[in-house]
């Protein structure tokens, strides 16, 4: 689409996340409207995130739904559940609701809380992820080693594939976490690590497009080359201790 096409959709879906704020969320306080669709970069397939916050719910809750010719998946919170999630994303270095908050248009009465809350999510972004520590660091050093250890075997390509599909994340956790840069789930994924660093972002990609086709071989050197850079592999000594209570009686 043209950039005209971009602003028009997303006008039209901000006016369909309106809609749906006065027909669905009598009361709420305040949304924030984000999503593809709102940056200019959505397809036809695209739907908008919305976040609706009420001045008091007993519970958050997320729901799906169509509002003309819109998907929108809606996330609905009371000020205190909204900042449980997004301090859980900054603890996961992964902040999905953070950017959504950060990011979105606001639409609502209280225009000047919205402003207030989006202004710690934007502050949440750029102070960027906690640096790589303790059990979840050696937890996915671990995985990371584990998944580059199925590839030294000699495998038939299916397995191959399928090794690489399950590492996919998890080696994108460990080169944009341990660089200091936030990651992202799923199409997230290589979109952050192409803005961290476009050499790195090509031989990843290259790697896992060898790997879907059987070659496993760059995937592990480059699986090995990030551990590197993290203290090698992490085998020997690793240990991980289960909950307190995961057990069954009898």
């Amino acid at each position: 689409m043209m950039d005209i096409q971009k602003q028009i959709v997303a006008e039209r879906a901000l006016a369909a996340a309106r809609r749906a704020l006065a027909m669905r969320y009598a009361g709420a306080a305040f949304a924030y409207v984000s999503g593809s669709i709102m940056r200019g970069e959505g397809t036809a397939f695209s739907d908008i995130d919305l976040v609706v916050v009420f001045p008091s719910l007993e519970r958050a809750w997320r729901e799906s739904f169509t509002e003309g010719d819109f998907p929108v998946e809606s996330f609905v919170h009371d000020e205190e559940t909204l900042a449980h999630y997004l301090h859980a994303d900054a603890e996961s270095g992964c902040p999905i609701m953070v950017n959504m908050v950060a990011t979105g248009s606001i639409a609502g009465p209280d225009i000047e809380r919205a402003r207030l809350v989006q202004a710690k999510a934007v502050g949440v972004l750029e102070a960027g992820p906690k640096p790589l520590a303790g059990a979840s660091y050696d937890m996915l050093r671990y995985q990371v080693t584990d998944y580059a250890d199925d590839l030294r075997g000699d495998r038939p390509p299916d397995e191959i594939a399928a090794i690489a599909a399950a590492l996919y994340q998890k080696l994108a956790d460990l080169i944009l976490l341990g660089r200091g840069a936030w990651t992202g789930r799923g199409k997230w994924a290589p979109r952050l690590i192409r803005r961290l660093d476009v050499q790195v972002a090509a031989e990843f990609d290259a790697a896992f497009r060898l790997a879907a086709q059987g070659d496993g071989s760059r995937l592990l050197a480059l699986a090995n080359r990030e551990l590197a850079l993290h203290g090698g592999r992490c085998f020997d000594g690793f240990r991980q201790e289960a909950p307190p209570e995961a057990r069954r009686p009898e």
